[in-house]
């Protein structure tokens, strides 16, 4: 199998690493490409990606392609392949499937979060933007069915680039290409699962960045372990309710993309957006957690377009709520904890 993982953030060369060590097994050949030429020509020349993933050399049966540059290169690139993975950020999302739009391989991304609002009144999730983007001309199977797909779980680029134990869900409606994922990546060191619910794995890796910001933000002011489990099963709750507000179903979020990646997102001291709700609470600002990261931070960017679609839906978020009040500058770290401390007694659904 020909897969090209478009996209050497952290994330897409950890995937990418993990699919070239099982190539030998399953005659895969693998490709990352990085839209930066520099970017390319350095992890090309050193067999490592030295800005996002050091200290993980490339295995000779990886590719780094140096020629493939600008939308047309990308799409004649993309089509000699027989799986696509778009490593992309939320942001990056919409242009890439743009670019990509017309090709025959089937197409997996791994981003999570809302898209800001772009062509409606309200944020989408990844696979409403490929909607949009393909509309009516949707490459797809013998069975009807569009060829894409979410890869998401619990899971740290370091501890893939090392080998270490990890579990993901590959999420479609198309069978084919679930299996076509678990083909590709499940291995000895990474299990794939596949699942049918979009919505539900999509609405778990977005919402877990929000809340994982805020239980940082309670393991900074040095609450203790009962507020953290409080936190997290809150959390999960309001995961929950959105999700199926949405039309997901219920026992995904009891999986390894809803509780799964919730409790690691929550608690890894590895998480991105953990890390910006202890810089928070520590007294630095938005600006300067979010630099201090030197990757992107998801929760970041997509707390307000989930709370957003929340309110549109007439889902209570207090928890997220929360999270956007203080990432906008409304409230202080105190005020934030005052919101959810001071919500009236109720009962637990």
């Amino acid at each position: 199998m020909k897969i090209a993982v478009l996209g050497a953030g952290a994330w897409g060369t950890a995937l990418a690493l993990s699919a070239s060590r099982h190539a030998s097994g399953q005659a895969h050949h693998v490709s990352l490409w990085a839209r930066d030429p520099a970017q390319a020509e350095a992890m090309a020349r050193q067999r490592v990606n030295n800005r996002y993933l050091p200290g993980h050399p490339f295995p000779p049966s990886l590719a780094v392609p140096l020629t493939v540059q600008g939308d047309s290169a990308l799409r004649t690139f993309a089509e000699a392949h027989d799986l696509l993975i778009l490593a992309t950020p939320v942001a990056g999302l919409r242009h890439m499937l743009h670019t990509l739009h017309g090709t025959r391989a089937p197409i997996a991304w791994l981003c999570k979060g809302f898209e800001s609002p772009v062509t409606s009144p309200f944020g989408l999730l990844p696979h409403e933007v490929h909607a949009e983007v393909t509309a009516s001309t949707l490459s797809t199977n013998s069975t009807g069915v569009a060829e894409c797909a979410v890869l998401n779980g619990p899971s740290f680029a370091a501890e893939v680039a090392n080998g270490q134990p990890t579990a993901l869900v590959a999420a479609s409606h198309s069978p084919q290409l679930r299996q076509l994922l678990v083909n590709a990546f499940h291995s000895p060191a990474l299990r794939v699962y596949a699942s049918d619910d979009v919505v539900g794995v999509e609405v778990g890796g977005a919402v877990k960045n929000v809340l994982a910001i805020a239980t940082g933000l309670c393991d900074g002011l040095q609450l203790g372990l009962n507020a953290r489990a409080a936190l997290i099963t809150r959390g999960l709750a309001e995961m929950t309710r959105l999700g199926l507000a949405m039309g997901a179903k219920a026992e995904t979020f009891m999986g390894l993309s809803g509780l799964g990646d919730l409790v690691l997102t929550a608690t890894g001291d590895l998480s991105r957006n953990r890390k910006v709700g202890l810089l928070l609470a520590s007294g630095k600002t938005l600006t300067e957690a979010v630099t201090s990261l030197g990757h992107v931070a998801e929760g970041v960017y997509c707390a307000r377009t989930v709370v957003q679609r929340a309110r549109l839906l007439g889902v209570e978020m207090p928890i997220a709520e929360s999270v956007v009040s203080l990432l906008g500058g409304e409230c202080s770290v105190q005020e934030a904890l005052g919101l959810l401390m001071g919500r009236g007694a109720k009962a637990e659904v």
